[in-house]
This record gives C-alpha cells, structure tokens and sequence, in this order.
C-alpha cells in the first residue's frame, strides 16, 4: 500500500466521488474533497471520519477563479499534490433535436472543460516532483454513441484525447495520465434519472450480469494511483462488466 499521498478527488460528494475519497483515507492518504455543492459535502463529511487528513472544500469545476482558490489552498496547507482524480460530471437525457444550445455549452463545459480547468490550476503543484498521477473519469457511452446524450458523450470522447495527449506532454516529469470509463454506474442520481428497463438492459449486456456499482470502480482507480500503475500512461481502463470489450 503506498500512502501519505496528497489527492484531490473532484465530484467528491457524488456516489462514485465519495467511495474514492474513503478508500484513500483508509489507504493513509491526504484527501482534499471539493465539489459544487457545500450542503452536499456537508452531508458527506457527517459520514466521513473526523481526521484531519481530509479537508472537503466546494468549488465550481467550470470556474477558473473557485479552482485558482483551492489550488491556493493546497498549495498553503499541503505543499503539493501528489493524485488528482477527476469524477465530477454532468450527464442529462436530452434528444438531440430538443437540445438547446445552452444545454450544449453546458455539458461540454463541465464534462470537458472543466477537465481543463482543474489541471492547469493543479498542474503547478505536481511538477517537477518526478511523480504524480491524474486520473480522468470518461465514460462508456463513448464505445456505443448512447441515445439522447450527444453532448455528453462529445465530451466524454474529448476527455479521452485531452487524457492522451496531456500524457504526452507530462511523462517527463514522472505524471501519468489515464482515463477510467465506467458503464452505466447505479448511484442515487442514476436512480432518480433512469427507468428501471435501462438498468435491466445494462444488466443484460454484461458478461457480468449484475448492476455496477461505485465501489466496482475504487479498485482500478487505486491501481492507477499507485506505483503498480508506474508504467501505464494515456489508457483509457474500461470498467463495465464486459458490456463493451474496446
């Protein structure tokens, strides 16, 4: 187990964000945990243990200036960052034809941009240090175009270009880049926005016949946070069940 890291798990409050942030604190790691909403991390952080190794700050993954702050933060309280893990998203149903050009701008916004946006506030505080790891979450409504989510899976298709070529630029410095794209994941959010016939059809395309769930994504996260994963760089790590065999 490698521990005493510095990690920032962004969409941390979200079902999938919070096992994250649970399995590195109970690996020993330093875990910053920001997401959008205060009263959503507020809730989580009654769950989470009182350890003064996880500080939950709310920040808007869209805004360069919330993002300059809790880089600020980082900076002051930790000195570095050691693992970002980006799973902050925004998935809406919206038919193509019905789409708004503001739903467009907003989706790409805060499933692509916001990508961007939280590296290059964070990047300053990983380099040059010979080792780091950015894990982005993409999606795997890339492999099949899913219905109803151009937007959304335009975005998710661009994490996966702007993963592989970040790792590009970044493997000098000993900074790994690699992308997790789970399938359809049952979270409280995707209960409340998916009928019950899609779950079951999700279930019925897997090799594993079952729902996945959020902790069926911690392990290979773990794994490309750690020095197992030294040699692993610009992969998009497909963890669906064997929905999709990419």
């Amino acid at each position: 187990m490698h521990t005493g890291r510095v990690v920032l798990v962004t969409g941390a409050a979200g079902g999938i964000g919070s096992e994250i942030v649970d399995r590195f604190l109970n690996d020993g790691d330093s875990v910053v945990a920001t997401d959008v909403s205060r009263d959503a991390l507020d809730r989580w952080r009654d769950r989470w243990p009182a350890d003064a190794r996880l500080r939950a700050m709310s920040a808007d993954i869209t805004s360069g200036e919330d993002l300059g702050r809790l880089a600020a933060t980082i900076a002051e309280q930790e000195g570095r960052l050691d693992v970002l893990i980006h799973a902050a998203g925004f998935f809406p149903i919206v038919p193509f034809e019905e789409m708004t050009e503001e739903q467009w701008r907003t989706v790409i916004d805060i499933n692509l941009t916001g990508a961007y946006l939280v590296v290059n506030a964070v990047l300053p505080l990983m380099r040059g240090r010979g080792w780091g790891r950015i894990i982005n979450f993409g999606s795997g409504s890339v492999f099949d175009g899913t219905r109803s989510q151009t937007h959304y899976v335009a975005a998710k298709a661009g994490i996966v270009g702007f993963s592989r070529s970040l790792a590009r630029e970044l493997g000098g410095d000993g900074i790994t880049v690699n992308v997790v794209t789970p399938g359809l994941t049952v979270t409280q959010a995707v209960r409340d926005s998916f009928p019950a016939a899609i779950l079951e059809a999700q279930r019925a395309g897997r090799a594993i016949p079952r729902d996945e769930v959020p902790e069926d994504l911690v392990g290979p996260v773990a794994f490309l946070a750690s020095p197992d994963a030294d040699f692993v760089t610009g992969q998009t790590i497909n963890v669906d069940g064997g929905k999709f065999m990419p």
